[in-house]
């Protein structure tokens, strides 16, 4: 049965919606390579799987998100904030794990009311952990001066069992950090905090839309050759968007949000339980209070009610056809008085 679902969990986030003047009629054909190079199960079902195998109660999940810098959006986007607060409610309701957002000091304000809005309050750790009083939240240093150190003593401090990136900007081969067309951002680096999780043997998961977010550095050589600025950037003698940190697994979505949701999803098939995913009306509030709080739609920089181009009503659909594929997947076989007995 997971199997079954994960199958269309996927195909319900990759559905692309985009504007034809940027990359468009792309990510299935990401989603295909990825696949493959995981083995070829459904994606969701490998990473909600991965995540009830190293996750027990009271172990530390380190969720890292944010895209979208000054002067077009100083406190970040709607697309990242909304799906890592989705997923710290469903790890720490399914899972009774302590979510720890490791956002830059800019990005923290959408993160902690899109998490707020979720009913998982963002507090001191030491509640968080001893007292299961909802999530945490970590900033590196704001220069990204002594990140080698603040890494180790992060993991040493804090000893977290998987790490999630949810439209997380990665660096390319290079360490240059970038937009998805080209443009340089002055992000601090955090594919260190990947690639030390992945020296210690934790689980890492990986979840963009466009190439450039920490995780695609699974499939680093064909998004170099398959994007339209794996190679070039809009600057002299760049060389291309992709980000180079790997994990794990590697869940491309249309949106990253919407990748985050139906991991919720497909941990809300496998724990049997519709409400660690939250509801239609819940995906409202989280998604006004990201906006409010800074983190806007990209394209025009407002707080309009939009996520990558699409209307914020289509990631509350989104959110009732996960919601009902997992009722429909949890429920005791019955086929009504019409259709005879079952066999």
């Amino acid at each position: 049965m997971p199997d079954v679902a994960g199958e269309y969990i996927d195909r319900l986030v990759t559905v692309e919606m985009r504007n034809r003047a940027m990359n468009h009629n792309v990510i299935g054909q990401i989603y295909d390579v990825a696949r493959q190079e995981g083995g070829g199960r459904p994606i969701t079902t490998r990473a909600a799987q991965a995540l009830i195998d190293n996750v027990g109660p009271g172990d530390v999940v380190f969720i890292v998100t944010g895209a979208g810098y000054a002067p077009e959006s100083p406190n970040g986007e709607s697309d990242g904030p909304p799906g890592a607060a989705a997923l710290a409610r469903t790890l720490y309701w399914g899972l009774n794990a302590v979510p720890v957002y490791l956002v830059e000091e800019n990005h923290a304000p959408p993160v902690v009311a899109s998490s707020h809005a979720a009913g998982l309050m963002v507090r001191d750790f030491e509640l968080a952990k001893t007292r299961k009083m909802g999530a945490a939240l970590l900033s590196p240093p704001v220069d990204g001066q002594g990140m080698d150190v603040w890494i180790r003593n992060v993991f040493e401090q804090y000893n977290p069992k998987a790490v999630i990136s949810i439209e997380r900007l990665g660096a390319n081969e290079d360490g240059i950090v970038h937009g998805s067309t080209g443009m340089r951002k002055p992000a601090v680096d955090l594919g260190g905090i990947f690639d030390e999780a992945m020296t210690r043997s934790l689980l890492t998961i990986g979840i963009g839309d466009n190439g450039n977010e920490i995780g695609f550095g699974r499939i680093f050589e064909f998004m170099k050759d398959f994007h339209p600025y794996g190679r070039e950037c809009q600057y002299p003698d760049g060389k291309g968007v992709i980000s180079a940190t790997k994990t794990d697994i590697l869940l491309p979505a249309s949106i990253s949000n919407w990748g985050a949701y139906g991991l919720c999803a497909m941990l809300a098939v496998m724990l049997r339980n519709q409400d660690l995913l939250h509801t239609p009306e819940a995906e409202r509030k989280i998604l006004e209070a990201c906006l409010h709080a800074g983190g806007w739609e990209l394209r025009y920089c407002t707080s309009r009610f939009i996520v990558d181009g699409t209307e914020g009503e289509s990631s509350m659909a989104v959110i009732q056809l996960l919601r009902d594929l997992v009722r429909l997947n949890i429920a005791t076989p019955d086929r009504g008085l019409s259709h005879g007995k079952m066999k």
